[in-house]
């Protein structure tokens, strides 16, 4: 019934196209009008549009006209005018869902559309790209577009300066990446001043390749880390502890290389910790505890499962871990939160300080700041589910501009890895025969490497293939009667090889882009793992602008400079080879994708066939798939290598079957929706954090912009006091009951008062609420006069400084306490506790006690600060050893690592804090007004003003109010 349905009237999907193309008429009914104006008239519009919106208009009432002047812009400057669905699609990224559009529909061009149109509020819009290559050379080609209208464009890759990254957030429009945005985010939260900030909101954010980055990319996070203090005798101790655990303490597992402790062993842990003093108040399992437990199982782990000289060797009085696949030395690798620190105490090597999280944000969280979000891909049906309950997000999909000629092959089944190399080698040889381009596609690096090695090398090719080969004419009889498949003669395949070809890993992007425009050219062969390339079209016959660059940088190197001539007739004379080679290449059936194996994704195999077939071209793809890969191996191997025993298979021989087809697609969906599970989970336990790293960021910018803080510090103060009391006089004690002495102490050590708070209690009759009204008026007076002795301008920068430092530093403990109770949170299942329930508790009660920290050392601070005149202070460090960390959930390097080492940041000057006021007096500090930090001191000392009037000295020993 529901295919009849669907038939009469359409999927959901067609009813939502259908809704699409009213608009797009009233775009197209505008086009002669936006033709006539002249290119000054046509910038103008930007003004218009922008009053409009300022008189109260609606954003989508301008979509018609803002895209019939963008498509006018399009055409005048790139000689582009886009395609009817190409405006479809700009209308889906307006109203925030995702548009999928296949390869070659242009989508670097739709996103001009959308992106003018919601740039004209001014709030700036971000569309973010997958490298810093395609970033730029985005950037470069649309802002064509875009400074037709009146509008700027920015673009952000590493190495800029904080400097550069404002200007380019500033843009009307900013190119970047999914990393240098999240990065940008979490450094403007490390900044003590607005002005240093360089995001300015997040009004608007289009994605392109939006699975990859939004599901994909998104499976790891952003993290900035820093080391933390030396702590070797703390691992030293700790590791002294777990050669006096019995067997009883601990049960290892070896399979998931894990170790926890029995109840034996946590009351034996429980009791030496005690006895080091390193156990705080309660039992092992106590909230203040969870640090030092974290740091005894890692000391069991590496005592108990890492074993020297398989997983790690010590090498010049270091720890260097062993890869377990290649046994290869990976030196400068370290394992995380504490374990490589408990390995190098267990061998007696230099401890080396651990790396604390500073600032940590996952994709999802950050993406979901946009006030609105859109993406394009050309795959994203499978993942709806995903981008509709993660992100809030829809998939519309846009019909192509020219029908799809493509054919897609069913899967070829093999039983084993070599005898589907061999029927892949053979293919090819057929291809390059015809002239036939072909992108083979693999699942991973080691795949590609396989697959090059197979086609370089007669030797390794004979070796490991060569026996599915007859080797002579009457073996080859002798196997057709025994009816093996026909195969050629081993000779025949070997005097082919080897065949010239390109491969793709996706590390050098702007060599990758390169490899890929000229791997439409009639017989070529380039093999790149599934997520190599995107972004850059495969043109048969060849890039025509990317052939007249190469040639371009052939003349300079040579030391010549063409004429225009020159090269408009090398234009000329590249384009007609194009044409040719196109024509060729079509001749033989266009481009052949073929794929090497089933990836875990159904969108990622579509990926893979979409790069064929693009503007209604014909094209061709092909699955080849055995038993021995991992998808089917993990999941139906031995059912599928008995099914094609009882059918009779022959060596060499393969099923394809539209059902065979299907199961691997029921195989993928199983896995997906495994994948989806395992990120639905993370996300939820980040969730509770991104409540609270929100809370924290947004106070941060309130005392930040806020120009006087003396309010919150008052309060603060305030809430001190009232804790102290409530603490050591609780509410309905008896007189006897109270801890006056407890009280005096604290307040001395807090406030740095000495009060006659004995006295106090002794009077007749007095209750708790009198005692903290005195001691609030103490306080009060006390803090008032060390305002007044300093000057309130002064003290105000002060208490915003400090209560900046405290807010960074509590935050920073609390991010690593997280992390602790995040790895050990699992075990409360085996109480019958929902662990998810469980973390959240805690975290909350965790983020309860960074508030109370982050008071009573603010209040202790700013109470027994002293300021004084210093002539030369010691200027205060910038962190240093900062490291950015992305990694790749697919090769588990850090993506940032290569960039950092290559460039590194620079650090531009502060920005000013004072300025000059009209009637300077250099003796009257109160006329100099907001004077810069570095600015000579108006005094007219030769000196900086920080080292002169504007020094000051913080101490914490001053107790004298």
């Amino acid at each position: 019934m529901l295919p009849i349905v669907r038939k009469l009237f359409g999927s959901s999907n067609d009813r939502k196209v259908r809704r699409l193309r009213p608009i797009v008429d009233k775009i197209n009914a505008l086009e002669p009008d936006f033709e006539s104006l002249s290119n000054e008239g046509l910038a103008a519009k930007t003004g218009e549009f922008r009053a409009r919106l300022a008189d109260g208009a609606k954003l989508e009432s301008l979509i018609p006209e803002a895209f019939a002047a963008v498509r006018e812009a399009a055409k005048r400057t790139l000689g582009l005018r886009p395609y009817d669905v190409q405006m479809m699609g700009g209308i889906v990224l307006t109203e925030g869902s995702i548009a999928e559009m296949k390869t070659g529909e242009g989508k670097t061009l739709v996103a001009t559309l959308p992106v003018y149109l919601n740039a004209l509020p001014g709030k700036g819009v971000h569309v973010v790209t997958v490298n810093d290559y395609l970033a730029k050379r985005d950037a470069e080609w649309m802002a064509k577009v875009y400074g037709a209208l009146g509008m700027s464009t920015g673009v952000i890759m590493h190495g800029l300066s904080d400097e550069q990254r404002r200007a380019a957030y500033a843009c009307d429009i900013t190119y970047a990446t999914n990393n240098e945005l999240g990065f940008d985010y979490l450094r403007d939260n490390m900044k003590h001043s607005v002005e240093e900030m360089a995001q300015r909101g997040h009004a608007f954010a289009i994605v392109d390749e939006v699975d990859s980055i939004l599901i994909d990319e998104a499976r790891t996070p952003l993290i900035i880390s820093g080391r933390t203090e030396d702590r070797t005798d703390f691992y030293k101790t700790i590791n002294e502890l777990i050669p006096l655990l019995d067997e009883d303490c601990y049960e290892i597992d070896e399979k998931a290389r894990s170790i926890l402790l029995t109840e034996e062993g946590n009351e034996r842990v429980e009791e030496m910790l005690k006895e080091r003093d390193l156990l705080k108040e309660g039992d092992l399992y106590d909230i203040e505890n969870i640090s030092v437990v974290h740091h005894v199982n890692q000391a069991l782990k590496a005592h108990k499962i890492f074993q020297r000289d398989k997983d790690y060797i010590v090498k010049d009085n270091a720890v260097v871990l062993i890869d377990e696949f290649t046994g290869r030395m990976m030196p400068g690798r370290r394992l995380s939160e504490g374990l490589h620190q408990a390995i190098e105490a267990k061998e007696g090597t230099d401890i080396q300080p651990e790396n604390q999280t500073l600032a940590s944000v996952t994709f999802q969280n950050y993406f979901r700041l946009y006030d609105k979000l859109a993406g394009m891909t050309g795959t994203a049906s499978t993942e709806a589910d995903e981008f509709h309950s993660t992100y809030g997000l829809d998939v519309v999909e846009i019909p192509t501009n020219k029908p799809i000629a493509r054919i897609d092959d069913e899967d070829v089944v093999f039983r084993t890895a070599a005898e589907k190399y061999a029927a892949i080698v053979d293919d090819l040889i057929d291809c390059q025969d015809r002239g036939q381009p072909v992108l083979v596609g693999t699942a991973s690096i080691e795949k590609s490497e396989i697959i090059s090695a197979l086609l370089g090398d007669k030797n390794l090719f004979k070796k490991e293939v060569g026996h599915l080969y007859p080797k002579d004419a009457a073996e080859k009889e002798a196997w057709e009667k025994d009816g093996r498949p026909e195969r050629p003669l081993l000779k025949e395949i070997l005097a082919h090889l080897p065949i010239e070809h390109q491969v793709l890993n996706a590390r050098y992007h702007e060599a990758e882009a390169g490899i890929v425009a000229q791997a439409g050219v009639p017989g070529a062969v380039t093999i790149a793992t599934n997520m190599a390339g995107r972004g850059t079209d495969i043109q048969l016959g060849g890039n025509l602008d990317m052939r007249l660059e190469a040639w371009l940088d052939a003349q300079k190197t040579a030391g010549r400079e063409p004429s225009e001539a020159e090269i408009e007739a090398e234009r000329d004379s590249i384009a007609a080879d194009i044409a040719a080679k196109k024509q060729h290449a079509l001749d033989a059936g266009g481009l052949y994708v073929l794929a090497t194996e089933r990836h875990e994704s159904r969108r990622i195999d579509n990926q893979l066939r979409g790069r064929t077939g693009r503007q209604g071209d014909p094209g061709r793809s092909k699955f080849y798939v055995s038993v021995q890969d991992d998808l089917l191996r993990i999941f139906a191997a031995e059912r599928l290598d008995m099914i094609m025993r009882r059918l009779g298979l022959k060596e060499g021989e393969a099923i394809a079957h539209p059902w065979m087809s299907k199961a691997l697609e029921t195989s993928q969906g199983k896995v997906e929706q495994r994948n989806f599970d395992i990120r639905k989970n993370v996300l939820k336990y980040d969730d509770v954090m991104n409540d609270q790293r929100k809370a924290i960021f947004e106070q941060r910018i309130d005392f930040m912009t806020a120009d006087d803080v003396a309010d919150v510090i008052t309060d603060m103060r305030h809430d001190v006091a009232e804790d102290l009391v409530k603490h050591h006089i609780p509410p309905k004690a008896y007189a006897d009951q109270w801890d006056i002495e407890g009280l005096n102490l604290k307040v001395q050590e807090t406030f740095g008062l000495e009060l006659p708070i004995s006295e106090w209690a002794a009077e007749e009759g007095i209750a708790d609420e009198e005692i903290l009204e005195r001691l609030l008026s103490e306080a009060d007076k006390a803090y008032a006069a060390k305002v007044a002795s300093a000057s309130p301008d002064l003290m105000r920068r002060v208490e915003k400084s400090i209560l900046l430092q405290a807010i960074d530093l509590n935050w920073r403990e609390h991010l690593q306490n997280l992390d602790a109770m995040r790895s050990m949170i699992g075990l409360r299942s085996y109480a019958q506790r929902n662990p998810l329930n469980e973390y959240k508790q805690e975290a909350f009660e965790l983020f309860e006690r960074l508030t109370d920290n982050m008071r009573s050392e603010v209040t202790q601070k700013l109470m027994l600060l002293r300021l004084e005149r210093a002539p030369e202070p010691a200027a205060a460090p910038a962190p240093q050893g900062l490291t950015e960390t992305h990694i790749n959930p697919d090769t588990g390097r850090n993506e940032m690592a290569s960039a950092q080492q290559a460039a590194p940041r620079a650090r531009p000057p502060a920005p000013p804090l004072r300025k000059p006021a009209q009637n300077l007096d250099p003796t009257r500090p109160e006329t100099w007004g907001r004077v810069s930090r570095n600015a000579p001191c108006p005094c007219g000392s030769g000196k900086k003003y920080k080292h002169c009037h504007g020094a000051l000295t913080p101490s914490a020993t001053d107790n004298d109010g």
